[in-house]
Protein backbone atom coordinates (compact mmCIF):
# COMPACT_ATOMS: atom_id res chain seq x y z
CA UNK A 1 0.00 0.00 0.00
CA UNK A 2 1.39 3.58 -0.61
CA UNK A 3 0.24 5.59 1.79
CA UNK A 4 -1.36 9.03 1.46
CA UNK A 5 1.72 10.73 3.82
CA UNK A 6 4.52 9.46 5.86
CA UNK A 7 6.06 12.26 8.80
CA UNK A 8 9.57 12.96 7.52
CA UNK A 9 12.61 12.04 9.67
CA UNK A 10 15.85 12.88 9.88
CA UNK A 11 18.93 10.86 10.79
CA UNK A 12 19.78 13.42 13.24
CA UNK A 13 16.42 13.53 15.19
CA UNK A 14 17.38 10.68 18.02
CA UNK A 15 20.49 12.23 18.70
CA UNK A 16 19.30 15.92 19.28
CA UNK A 17 16.52 14.62 21.63
CA UNK A 18 19.08 12.78 23.10
CA UNK A 19 21.04 15.94 23.59
CA UNK A 20 17.67 17.65 25.00
CA UNK A 21 17.21 15.18 27.66
CA UNK A 22 20.82 15.16 28.91
CA UNK A 23 20.69 18.61 28.83
CA UNK A 24 17.82 18.39 31.42
CA UNK A 25 15.49 20.71 29.65
CA UNK A 26 12.84 19.13 27.89
CA UNK A 27 10.01 21.96 28.52
CA UNK A 28 9.88 24.54 26.45
CA UNK A 29 12.31 27.28 25.07
CA UNK A 30 15.56 25.44 25.25
CA UNK A 31 18.58 25.31 22.79
CA UNK A 32 16.90 23.96 20.29
CA UNK A 33 13.82 26.22 20.37
CA UNK A 34 15.90 28.84 20.01
CA UNK A 35 17.57 27.31 17.04
CA UNK A 36 14.43 26.61 15.07
CA UNK A 37 13.02 29.97 16.00
CA UNK A 38 16.28 31.71 14.62
CA UNK A 39 16.44 29.65 11.45
CA UNK A 40 12.64 30.81 10.27
CA UNK A 41 13.61 34.64 11.43
CA UNK A 42 17.07 34.06 9.15
CA UNK A 43 14.42 32.21 6.41
CA UNK A 44 11.71 34.96 6.35
CA UNK A 45 13.20 38.11 7.59
CA UNK A 46 10.63 38.34 10.11
CA UNK A 47 11.17 40.25 13.67
CA UNK A 48 10.32 37.23 15.97
CA UNK A 49 9.21 33.87 15.48
CA UNK A 50 7.34 32.09 18.76
CA UNK A 51 7.34 28.47 18.16
CA UNK A 52 3.88 27.14 19.40
CA UNK A 53 2.37 23.56 20.13
CA UNK A 54 0.06 24.15 16.66
CA UNK A 55 -0.45 26.30 13.71
CA UNK A 56 -3.96 26.44 15.59
CA UNK A 57 -2.68 27.95 18.90
CA UNK A 58 -0.32 30.49 16.76
CA UNK A 59 -3.62 31.45 14.93
CA UNK A 60 -5.34 32.13 18.33
CA UNK A 61 -2.21 33.95 19.36
CA UNK A 62 -2.88 36.10 16.45
CA UNK A 63 -6.87 36.59 17.12
CA UNK A 64 -5.32 37.65 20.69
CA UNK A 65 -3.00 40.23 19.19
CA UNK A 66 -5.02 42.18 17.25
CA UNK A 67 -7.53 42.34 20.28
CA UNK A 68 -10.53 40.14 18.98
CA UNK A 69 -13.63 41.04 20.36
CA UNK A 70 -17.62 39.61 20.22
CA UNK A 71 -19.01 41.07 17.28
CA UNK A 72 -15.56 41.94 14.83
CA UNK A 73 -15.53 40.25 11.18
CA UNK A 74 -12.67 38.36 9.75
CA UNK A 75 -12.92 37.88 6.12
CA UNK A 76 -11.51 34.53 5.05
CA UNK A 77 -11.97 31.71 2.60
CA UNK A 78 -14.80 28.92 3.09
CA UNK A 79 -12.48 26.44 1.72
CA UNK A 80 -9.83 25.83 4.50
CA UNK A 81 -9.36 23.93 7.87
CA UNK A 82 -11.36 24.86 10.83
CA UNK A 83 -8.10 26.21 13.17
CA UNK A 84 -8.73 29.27 10.47
CA UNK A 85 -12.06 30.02 11.80
CA UNK A 86 -12.06 28.65 15.09
CA UNK A 87 -9.08 31.04 16.35
CA UNK A 88 -11.20 34.10 15.97
CA UNK A 89 -14.84 32.41 16.95
CA UNK A 90 -13.10 31.56 20.06
CA UNK A 91 -13.14 35.45 20.84
CA UNK A 92 -16.50 36.37 19.95
CA UNK A 93 -15.30 37.07 16.42
CA UNK A 94 -17.62 36.15 13.23
CA UNK A 95 -16.05 34.05 10.11
CA UNK A 96 -17.08 36.09 6.93
CA UNK A 97 -16.26 33.93 3.80
CA UNK A 98 -15.62 34.68 -0.01
CA UNK A 99 -15.33 32.89 -2.68
CA UNK A 100 -12.25 31.35 -4.04
CA UNK A 101 -10.08 31.05 -7.05
CA UNK A 102 -10.59 28.26 -9.10
CA UNK A 103 -6.26 28.23 -10.27
CA UNK A 104 -5.45 28.21 -6.90
CA UNK A 105 -7.61 27.45 -4.71
CA UNK A 106 -6.91 30.48 -3.01
CA UNK A 107 -9.30 33.10 -1.51
CA UNK A 108 -10.42 35.43 -4.59
CA UNK A 109 -8.59 38.98 -3.46
CA UNK A 110 -10.97 40.44 -6.03
CA UNK A 111 -14.06 39.66 -3.52
CA UNK A 112 -12.79 40.96 -0.64
CA UNK A 113 -12.90 44.12 -0.74
CA UNK A 114 -17.09 43.80 -1.07
CA UNK A 115 -17.49 41.55 1.92
CA UNK A 116 -15.81 44.74 4.25
CA UNK A 117 -17.85 46.44 6.82
CA UNK A 118 -16.95 48.92 9.49
CA UNK A 119 -17.10 45.39 11.93
CA UNK A 120 -14.75 44.61 9.95
CA UNK A 121 -10.89 43.64 11.60
CA UNK A 122 -8.96 41.40 9.55
CA UNK A 123 -7.90 39.44 6.48
CA UNK A 124 -6.77 35.88 6.42
CA UNK A 125 -5.38 34.67 3.76
CA UNK A 126 -4.43 31.09 3.63
CA UNK A 127 -1.90 29.63 1.20
CA UNK A 128 -3.60 26.60 -0.34
CA UNK A 129 -0.86 24.04 -1.11
CA UNK A 130 2.08 26.11 -0.24
CA UNK A 131 0.64 28.25 -3.39
CA UNK A 132 0.85 32.12 -1.99
CA UNK A 133 -2.12 34.23 -2.70
CA UNK A 134 -2.07 37.73 -4.74
CA UNK A 135 -0.64 39.18 -1.79
CA UNK A 136 0.32 42.52 -3.40
CA UNK A 137 -3.92 43.03 -3.73
CA UNK A 138 -4.68 41.88 -0.26
CA UNK A 139 -2.39 44.15 1.74
CA UNK A 140 -3.38 46.72 -0.38
CA UNK A 141 -6.99 46.22 0.62
CA UNK A 142 -5.86 46.22 4.20
CA UNK A 143 -3.76 49.42 3.93
CA UNK A 144 -6.31 51.16 2.56
CA UNK A 145 -9.08 50.12 5.44
CA UNK A 146 -7.02 49.57 8.30
CA UNK A 147 -7.17 46.51 8.45
CA UNK A 148 -4.87 43.64 9.85
CA UNK A 149 -3.61 40.82 8.05
CA UNK A 150 -2.75 37.28 9.42
CA UNK A 151 -1.45 34.61 7.03
CA UNK A 152 -2.45 31.16 7.50
CA UNK A 153 0.92 29.64 6.01
CA UNK A 154 0.42 26.70 7.66
CA UNK A 155 1.51 25.55 4.22
CA UNK A 156 3.76 27.69 3.06
CA UNK A 157 7.31 27.22 4.66
CA UNK A 158 9.77 27.52 2.22
CA UNK A 159 7.59 29.12 -0.57
CA UNK A 160 7.36 32.61 -1.28
CA UNK A 161 5.43 35.55 -3.21
CA UNK A 162 7.92 37.34 -5.81
CA UNK A 163 10.81 36.76 -3.99
CA UNK A 164 8.49 37.34 -0.37
CA UNK A 165 8.33 34.37 1.97
CA UNK A 166 5.16 32.98 2.67
CA UNK A 167 3.95 34.23 6.59
CA UNK A 168 6.24 37.19 6.77
CA UNK A 169 4.00 39.67 4.59
CA UNK A 170 0.86 40.20 7.09
CA UNK A 171 1.12 41.84 10.29
CA UNK A 172 1.26 37.60 11.80
CA UNK A 173 1.71 34.22 9.97
CA UNK A 174 1.46 31.43 11.02
CA UNK A 175 3.08 27.85 10.16
CA UNK A 176 2.38 24.36 10.93
CA UNK A 177 4.56 21.56 11.71
CA UNK A 178 1.58 19.13 12.20
CA UNK A 179 2.70 15.30 10.76
CA UNK A 180 1.25 16.20 7.44
CA UNK A 181 3.52 18.92 6.78
CA UNK A 182 6.92 19.40 5.14
CA UNK A 183 8.64 19.51 8.55
CA UNK A 184 7.12 18.20 10.94
CA UNK A 185 7.14 17.88 14.98
CA UNK A 186 3.94 15.59 15.05
CA UNK A 187 2.28 18.51 16.36
CA UNK A 188 3.61 21.96 16.29
CA UNK A 189 3.73 25.69 14.81
CA UNK A 190 4.90 28.85 14.60
CA UNK A 191 3.68 32.25 14.68
CA UNK A 192 5.63 34.86 12.93
CA UNK A 193 5.72 38.58 14.17
CA UNK A 194 6.42 41.41 11.65
CA UNK A 195 5.76 44.51 14.41
CA UNK A 196 8.77 44.47 16.88
CA UNK A 197 6.33 46.31 19.19
CA UNK A 198 4.14 43.41 19.68
CA UNK A 199 6.90 40.69 20.56
CA UNK A 200 6.42 41.41 24.49
CA UNK A 201 2.88 41.23 24.58
CA UNK A 202 2.76 37.78 22.09
CA UNK A 203 5.18 36.41 24.70
CA UNK A 204 2.94 37.29 27.25
CA UNK A 205 0.17 35.40 25.71
CA UNK A 206 2.39 32.37 25.03
CA UNK A 207 3.72 32.33 28.74
CA UNK A 208 -0.14 31.33 30.74
CA UNK A 209 0.02 35.47 30.94
CA UNK A 210 2.95 36.04 33.01
CA UNK A 211 6.67 37.60 32.14
CA UNK A 212 8.67 34.73 32.28
CA UNK A 213 10.10 35.10 29.04
CA UNK A 214 11.52 38.62 30.51
CA UNK A 215 12.41 37.17 33.81
CA UNK A 216 14.46 34.54 31.71
CA UNK A 217 16.28 37.27 29.77
CA UNK A 218 17.14 39.12 33.07
CA UNK A 219 14.98 42.01 32.32
CA UNK A 220 13.06 41.81 35.79
CA UNK A 221 13.91 40.04 38.99
CA UNK A 222 10.86 37.85 39.32
CA UNK A 223 8.22 37.22 36.96
CA UNK A 224 4.60 37.89 37.62
CA UNK A 225 1.15 37.55 36.12
CA UNK A 226 0.68 40.25 33.63
CA UNK A 227 -2.53 39.53 31.27
CA UNK A 228 -4.38 36.46 30.30
CA UNK A 229 -2.68 34.10 28.42
CA UNK A 230 -2.26 30.49 27.54
CA UNK A 231 0.75 27.69 27.38
CA UNK A 232 1.48 27.66 24.10
CA UNK A 233 4.94 26.47 24.15
CA UNK A 234 6.00 23.23 22.73
CA UNK A 235 8.21 20.51 24.14
CA UNK A 236 11.72 20.84 23.93
CA UNK A 237 12.01 17.14 22.89
CA UNK A 238 9.90 18.24 19.76
CA UNK A 239 11.54 21.19 18.84
CA UNK A 240 14.87 18.93 18.29
CA UNK A 241 12.45 16.20 16.56
CA UNK A 242 12.04 19.31 14.18
CA UNK A 243 15.36 20.54 13.89
CA UNK A 244 17.02 17.66 12.26
CA UNK A 245 15.32 18.32 9.55
CA UNK A 246 15.34 22.53 9.30
CA UNK A 247 19.08 21.31 8.78
CA UNK A 248 18.25 19.63 5.49
CA UNK A 249 15.50 21.67 4.75
CA UNK A 250 16.61 22.44 1.22
CA UNK A 251 17.38 18.34 0.54
CA UNK A 252 13.49 18.16 1.64
CA UNK A 253 11.98 20.81 -0.83
CA UNK A 254 13.55 20.08 -3.55
CA UNK A 255 12.81 16.08 -3.05
CA UNK A 256 9.36 17.34 -3.00
CA UNK A 257 9.39 19.44 -5.58
CA UNK A 258 11.05 16.69 -8.20
CA UNK A 259 8.17 14.64 -7.17
CA UNK A 260 6.07 17.38 -7.87
CA UNK A 261 7.15 17.52 -11.36
CA UNK A 262 6.96 13.63 -11.91
CA UNK A 263 3.16 14.10 -11.50
CA UNK A 264 2.95 17.05 -13.76
CA UNK A 265 4.62 15.67 -16.32
CA UNK A 266 2.68 12.14 -16.04
CA UNK A 267 -0.45 13.82 -16.25
CA UNK A 268 -0.05 16.16 -18.84
CA UNK A 269 -1.56 13.61 -21.71
CA UNK A 270 -4.95 13.28 -19.21
CA UNK A 271 -4.98 16.54 -18.91
CA UNK A 272 -4.88 17.77 -22.03
CA UNK A 273 -7.70 15.39 -23.09
CA UNK A 274 -9.61 16.91 -20.84
CA UNK A 275 -9.94 14.00 -18.16
CA UNK A 276 -8.70 16.25 -15.17
CA UNK A 277 -7.15 18.95 -14.16
CA UNK A 278 -3.56 20.13 -12.86
CA UNK A 279 -2.35 22.65 -10.35
CA UNK A 280 -1.70 26.20 -11.67
CA UNK A 281 1.33 28.22 -10.11
CA UNK A 282 0.99 31.78 -11.00
CA UNK A 283 3.56 33.66 -12.36
CA UNK A 284 6.05 34.85 -9.54
CA UNK A 285 5.09 32.30 -7.33
CA UNK A 286 7.31 30.09 -5.65
CA UNK A 287 5.75 26.85 -4.17
CA UNK A 288 7.19 24.18 -1.74
CA UNK A 289 6.00 21.07 -3.27
CA UNK A 290 3.43 20.93 -0.51
CA UNK A 291 0.60 18.75 -1.84
CA UNK A 292 0.03 17.42 -5.70
CA UNK A 293 -3.63 18.06 -6.30
CA UNK A 294 -5.97 16.98 -9.75
CA UNK A 295 -9.81 17.94 -10.03
CA UNK A 296 -11.83 15.34 -11.44
CA UNK A 297 -15.12 16.47 -14.09
CA UNK A 298 -17.31 16.42 -10.93
CA UNK A 299 -17.84 14.13 -7.40
CA UNK A 300 -18.70 11.47 -9.08
CA UNK A 301 -15.94 10.65 -11.04
CA UNK A 302 -13.53 11.74 -8.03
CA UNK A 303 -15.61 8.93 -5.87
CA UNK A 304 -14.63 6.72 -8.55
CA UNK A 305 -10.93 7.51 -8.53
CA UNK A 306 -10.46 7.28 -5.14
CA UNK A 307 -11.64 4.20 -5.11
CA UNK A 308 -9.69 2.68 -7.94
CA UNK A 309 -6.78 3.71 -6.37
CA UNK A 310 -7.15 2.25 -2.95
CA UNK A 311 -7.84 -1.27 -5.05
CA UNK A 312 -4.92 -0.57 -6.86
CA UNK A 313 -2.99 -0.20 -3.17
CA UNK A 314 -2.57 3.86 -3.22
CA UNK A 315 -4.43 6.00 -0.92
CA UNK A 316 -5.39 9.29 -2.32
CA UNK A 317 -7.71 11.92 -0.36
CA UNK A 318 -10.34 14.78 -0.79
CA UNK A 319 -9.85 17.83 0.70
CA UNK A 320 -11.53 20.17 2.99
CA UNK A 321 -15.27 20.17 2.62
CA UNK A 322 -16.17 24.21 2.65
CA UNK A 323 -16.79 25.79 5.96
CA UNK A 324 -19.78 27.72 5.50
CA UNK A 325 -22.07 24.56 4.88
CA UNK A 326 -20.50 22.54 7.92
CA UNK A 327 -22.96 23.14 10.76
CA UNK A 328 -20.55 25.62 13.08
CA UNK A 329 -19.61 27.10 10.20
CA UNK A 330 -23.72 28.24 9.59
CA UNK A 331 -23.83 28.75 13.55
CA UNK A 332 -20.72 31.20 13.75
CA UNK A 333 -19.97 32.73 10.10
CA UNK A 334 -21.74 33.50 7.08
CA UNK A 335 -21.37 33.94 3.55
CA UNK A 336 -20.92 37.02 1.71
CA UNK A 337 -21.64 37.20 -2.25
CA UNK A 338 -22.00 33.93 -4.54
CA UNK A 339 -20.28 30.55 -3.41
CA UNK A 340 -19.46 29.95 -8.09
CA UNK A 341 -16.55 27.86 -6.70
CA UNK A 342 -15.71 27.14 -3.54
CA UNK A 343 -18.25 24.05 -3.35
CA UNK A 344 -18.14 22.99 -7.20
CA UNK A 345 -14.14 23.29 -7.05
CA UNK A 346 -14.02 21.36 -3.38
CA UNK A 347 -16.06 18.29 -4.50
CA UNK A 348 -13.76 17.80 -7.38
CA UNK A 349 -10.13 17.98 -5.80
CA UNK A 350 -8.13 15.00 -4.80
CA UNK A 351 -4.60 14.69 -3.11
CA UNK A 352 -2.38 12.36 -4.73
CA UNK A 353 0.71 10.82 -2.06
CA UNK A 354 3.47 13.38 -1.19
CA UNK A 355 6.20 13.06 0.82
CA UNK A 356 9.78 12.92 1.82
CA UNK A 357 10.74 9.25 0.63
CA UNK A 358 8.20 8.91 -1.80
CA UNK A 359 9.99 6.73 -4.52
CA UNK A 360 10.39 7.09 -8.07
CA UNK A 361 8.64 4.07 -8.68
CA UNK A 362 5.74 4.46 -6.47
CA UNK A 363 4.98 7.68 -8.28
CA UNK A 364 5.42 6.39 -12.00
CA UNK A 365 3.01 3.17 -10.43
CA UNK A 366 0.00 5.91 -9.08
CA UNK A 367 0.42 7.47 -12.56
CA UNK A 368 0.40 4.87 -14.58
CA UNK A 369 -3.32 3.61 -12.50
CA UNK A 370 -4.41 7.15 -13.09
CA UNK A 371 -4.13 7.06 -16.66
CA UNK A 372 -5.46 3.46 -16.68
CA UNK A 373 -8.58 4.53 -14.45
CA UNK A 374 -9.22 7.35 -17.36
CA UNK A 375 -8.39 4.73 -20.55
CA UNK A 376 -11.12 2.59 -18.99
Amino acid sequence: MINFNVPPFAPKAFDYMKQAVEAEKICGDGAFTKKVSQWIEEKTGTAKCLLTTSCTHATEMAALLIDTKPGDEIIMPSFTFVSTADAFVLRGGTPVFVDIRPDTMNIDETRIEDAITEHTKAIVPVHYAGIACEMDTIMDIAKRHGLKVIEDAAQGIMADYKGKPLGAMGDFGCFSFHETKNFSMGEGGALLIRDPEMIEKAEIYREKGTNRSQFFRGQVDKYRWMDFGSSYLPSELNAAYLWAQLEMAEEITNARLRIYEMYREGLAEPAEKGYLELPVIPEGIRGNGHMFFVKAEDLEVRTKLISYLKENGILSVFHYVPLHSAPAGQKYGRFHGEDKYTTKESDRLMRLPMYYGLKDDQVQYIIGKIREFFKA
